[in-house]
């Protein structure tokens, strides 16, 4: 009977006290502490390491002008300096292909400089050939002004005499005709008639002396004037005739000018291309990417040549943020990474305990959507935290949380339930 009850009251514990309300009560009071403890809230993005400066990123080198490959001075993989020689192109245009091209376009635009000259000197020449000509007949003028004044004085001296030679016409005339009176009443003989006479055909031949000397002088002071005038007009002539050469010259000069310029240009140009078929590293760092593989390969305009990856490089992270979370990103935002290589542990509500992770803060955020329909977000190093790892590479992929505010567990909870975004704020800045 003894047995038969210890059996039972090992089986049936009616009798005991149960601990599990207890387990219970202290599961709920750690569901309490826990729901009341700080959450930060994030958003995730993914990315993928770039550089912060367009410089700082692979570089194609692209050849100018287009060549045959004559020589490499590199191979894949080399590690290079900036100026260093990458490859060697020959020419394969027509124009290009004289070697004494260069001696040629100088010998021409020498030529051209010394056209210039010359016809600088005749324009030249020409305004000593004009003011030569004005000079002449500056001396011209004086010497027809001064025959004009002659005969204008000597018209006044005709004039003169012909007044006088007309009074003494008239005189001589009532002489004779006193005369003819006197003989016709006897009081004088025949021959001191006729003696009268004659001198009164010598007043009247000398009056009709003076008026011809009168008019032959009117006639060469007329000639002398329209002279002046000719002279003037066949010095106009001249000098339109001397200009028009100037200006013809002036045309030569201002056309071999320009040809001088477009040759200087051309000779520039020949220079510049000389020096471009020695293609050189822009940067330096690692030759990656060679497109062409041999000697004698013709390349284009504007080809790719190689690609060179710079070996001093300040890296970024480039991640994509949905159109939701753009609003909640801002320039200094704290960013959290894990890069791909690199262990870590992570605690996306308390960043603090997470391990592994490294420190970012952004620095740009694009406006415009990426063709992923995602927003392109730049995230530079945070110089206060931990440096980012020295064997990053361009491309290496990388996870990231954009921190944002401090909150508790249970409004955490509460949030995704009801698919609320997270909260948006700025941080202060200081001023």
């Amino acid at each position: 009977m003894e047995t038969s009850y210890s059996s039972f009251s090992k089986i049936y514990l009616h009798d005991k006290s149960s601990k599990v309300r207890w387990w219970f009560l202290a599961f709920l009071i750690l569901l309490g502490v826990v729901l009341f403890l700080p959450w930060t809230q994030n958003i995730r993005a993914t990315g993928s390491v770039t550089t912060l400066y367009q410089d700082q990123r692979p570089q194609q080198v692209n050849t100018i002008i287009g060549g045959r490959v004559v020589q490499w001075y590199i191979k894949e993989g080399d590690f290079v300096k900036a100026g260093d020689t990458l490859i060697q192109l020959a020419e394969v245009k027509v124009d290009y292909l004289d070697p004494n091209l260069l001696q040629r376009t100088k010998e021409q635009l020498t030529g051209k400089k010394q056209s210039v000259e010359f016809y600088k000197s005749k324009v030249g020449t020409a305004e000593q050939q004009i003011a030569a000509i004005n000079n002449t007949l500056g001396l011209k003028l004086d010497q027809l002004r001064n025959k004009v004044n002659q005969l204008q004085v000597k018209l006044q001296s005709d004039s003169a005499e012909l007044n006088a030679a007309i009074n003494d016409l008239n005189i001589g005339a009532l002489q004779l005709k006193r005369q003819k009176s006197m003989y016709d009443s006897g009081l004088v003989s025949l021959t001191q008639l006729e003696s009268r006479s004659q001198s009164y055909q010598t007043v009247l031949a000398n009056k009709i002396m003076a008026e011809n000397k009168l008019v032959t002088n009117r006639q060469e002071l007329m000639i002398a004037k329209i002279e002046m005038d000719a002279v003037q007009q066949e010095n106009k002539e001249k000098i339109t005739k001397v200009q028009a050469e100037q200006f013809q010259s002036l045309t030569q000069i201002a056309n071999g000018q320009a040809d001088v310029a477009k040759l200087e240009n051309q000779y520039a140009n020949y220079i510049i291309r000389n020096g471009m078929y020695y293609l050189l590293a822009s940067q330096s760092g690692q030759v990656v990417k060679a497109q062409r593989a041999g000697i004698g390969e013709v390349v284009k305009d504007g080809e790719m040549i190689a690609e060179i990856v710079p070996d001093k490089v300040k890296y970024a992270v480039e991640m994509f943020v949905r159109p939701l979370d753009l609003p909640l990103l801002s320039n200094g935002q704290k960013v959290r990474f894990m890069f791909d290589g690199f262990p870590a542990i992570v605690f996306s509500g308390w960043p603090q305990a997470s391990s592994g992770t490294f420190g970012g803060e952004v620095v740009a955020v694009e406006s415009n959507v990426s063709t992923n329909g995602k927003y392109r977000v730049l995230v530079k190093e945070d110089p206060t935290d931990r440096p980012w790892p020295l064997e990053l590479k361009n491309g290496t992929g990388a996870n990231g949380l954009a921190l944002l505010k401090d909150v508790r567990v249970w409004y955490e909870i509460w949030r995704n339930i009801n698919g609320f975004p997270p909260d948006y704020y700025k941080q202060a800045t200081k001023k």
